[in-house]
């Protein structure tokens, strides 16, 4: 065999010796951050099947069943109209050109960057007794008080439907356009040449063909119901996820707050299978090499404004209206600024959120990397299993943390005291490091799909070539993957800290006594209807959630040719 052909193999023969020797020690690795991601649920399950204090019977018997439904009606309202609002949009805005539709493209966006609780104290302020529409209402009415009229309930079921919705939308908005823009013309102007227009196009191909992506993106919208405590705690509505909030703090009895957590469990386990089983299908074949790309249709006169104004109204109820609302009460209340406690909440925000992110990034990166140098079958198995903490609520996720840590907490501070004679306190608990926790559990599938995403576009020859150059595993992962990969590591560190900015459950049912981020600022404030001291606070997170919708908006609506 000349030079020439046993040449490539050495680079080969290195990577394996690379996978066989020092890899099973990063693919062990791997296996014990999974086990740590998945701890908290597991150990709900644990909690749950073995409670000190079991109260299923008295649960089923009373609260349970109005706990169980009022959640399945949340998620499946919400659902079903973020799917309708999402879809309806993204069908507008690939398949005709009307006013604004441009710039409409990328405002649809925008109500991801505000939080649904957010959203849900300016409805409610607009729309009250109290508020500028009923006001309005009375003095142009000549109504003197509620008995002259009647008004929807603000604080309702139906109204965190569509606060969320409002906010939650935009998942399906991403997944249906791109699934639309994939597709050539050719399958629309045969429908056409058919007779096809209208309705008619949108029921019999724009909607088969996207159906497998609105799905997926309804599925993620009713996740996120499910998991919502802010919205549904404000107006009222007892959910499950209330209901820990309830059995735990109120009743004491953390074996029943664990027994609803896994209701929650198996209720959010049904919807990712349906989110999973949606992506599956999700299969766009072409018939050309390069398709045409959809060619828009003009609306022209009322049909075009109409469109602008189907395109607005989601907008407007979803970014608009927190913004203008909330805007309105930093400016009249300028002292809300200087309140007290709201530097220490932007610092708590900024040190809990930026440490998680760090924390999580790293992990991912170590798990992700492992999996990949040895390909064993255990650890890639484990890697799709760790999304799960992204799924569950935070509420959830905090009932598997704090008992467990707690009990640990304690008894290290035993071991401490003995050993030194020097009580040093609860240092897990009676910190910030429970809240980290939740946060990594809670955003680790971020960083890991972001880092296995990069990890991919990485040509196999380089890491190769690194290891016949005398690289060991680490070495390539430093010298190497890091450079290639410094962007989406970047952006998986502003997501996850974006994300833990807005996190509430985890953080209210975690943190200490007087510990305050942005997020638990803004809801104990409004919940107590002092929306000029939260408005800061909520001004600052929507601001941090903008940054992430923009880098959302650059990598999916950023494409040449596609505006």
């Amino acid at each position: 065999m000349s030079d020439a052909q046993t040449a490539p193999a050495a680079p080969r023969r290195a990577m394996q010796d690379l996978r066989h020797g020092a890899g099973l020690a990063w693919s062990a690795g791997a296996l014990v951050i999974a086990a740590l991601v998945l701890a908290p649920v597991i150990a709900v399950a644990v909690m749950a099947l073995n409670p000190t204090d079991n109260i299923w019977p008295h649960l089923i018997s009373t609260t349970l069943p109005r706990y169980f439904s009022n959640t399945v009606m949340l998620a499946a309202g919400t659902g079903a109209l973020a799917a309708a609002t999402g879809a309806g949009a993204a069908w507008l805005v690939t398949m005709f050109q009307f006013p604004g539709r441009r710039a409409l493209e990328w405002l649809l966006l925008l109500p991801l960057a505000v939080p649904a609780y957010i959203g849900a104290y300016a409805m409610a302020d607009f729309l009250d007794y109290s508020g500028p529409v009923q006001t309005w209402l009375r003095a142009v009415m000549g109504w003197e008080s509620a008995r002259d009229y009647w008004f929807p309930d603000i604080r309702s079921l139906e109204a965190a439907v569509t606060v969320l919705a409002a906010s939650l939308y935009p998942y399906v908005y991403l997944l249906a356009r791109a699934a639309w823009l994939e597709q050539s013309a050719s399958a629309y102007e045969a429908a056409r040449a058919l007779g096809t227009g209208g309705w008619g196009l949108f029921r019999r191909v724009g909607l088969p063909l996207a159906r497998p992506a609105i799905v997926a993106g309804a599925a993620i919208a009713m996740m996120e119901a499910v998991a919502d405590y802010g919205v549904v705690s404000y107006f009222g509505v007892q959910t499950l996820n209330t209901g820990i909030f309830t059995t735990w703090l109120e009743g004491q009895n953390a074996g029943g707050a664990a027994q609803i957590a896994l209701v929650i469990l198996a209720l959010v386990a049904a919807l990712m299978l349906m989110e999973r089983a949606g992506r599956r299908s999700a299969r766009y074949h072409q018939s050309a090499r390069h398709p045409r790309p959809v060619t828009r249709t003009r609306l022209r006169g009322w049909q075009g404004w109409l469109a602008t104004l189907a395109c607005v109204l989601p907008f407007a109820v979803g970014f608009v209206l927190p913004v203008a609302v909330i805007g309105q009460y930093a400016l009249a209340y300028p002292q809300g600024w200087f309140g007290p406690g709201l530097g220490r909440a932007l610092i708590h925000t900024l040190t809990l959120g930026g440490g998680a992110a760090v924390v999580t990034v790293l992990a991912a990166m170590f798990m992700v990397y492992g999996v990949r140098l040895t390909g064993l079958r255990l650890p890639r198995l484990m890697l799709p299993v760790t999304t799960i903490g992204y799924a569950a609520p935070g509420a959830v996720l905090a009932v598997g943390i704090l008992f467990p840590l707690a009990a640990l907490d304690h008894r290290l501070a035993d071991l401490v005291l003995r050993v030194t004679g020097h009580d040093p306190g609860l240092v897990l608990t009676g910190t910030g490091f429970a809240i980290v926790v939740a946060y990594v559990v809670r955003f680790f599938a971020l960083g890991q799909g972001a880092l296995d995403a990069a990890f991919t576009r990485v040509p196999p020859s380089l890491p190769m070539a690194a290891q016949s150059l005398g690289r060991d595993a680490g070495g390539v992962l430093r010298d190497l993957y890091v450079p290639l990969m410094k962007g989406s590591v970047a952006s998986a560190l502003l997501l996850v800290f974006v994300d833990c900015s807005k996190e509430l459950p985890a953080t209210l049912l975690l943190r200490p006594f007087n510990y305050e981020t942005l997020a638990t600022r803004v809801h104990e404030k409004a919940s107590l209807e002092d929306l000029g001291n939260a408005a800061p606070a909520a001004l600052l997170v929507m601001g941090v959630g903008l940054v992430a919708v923009a880098l959302l908006a650059r990598t999916n609506l950023g494409r040449p040719g596609r505006g």
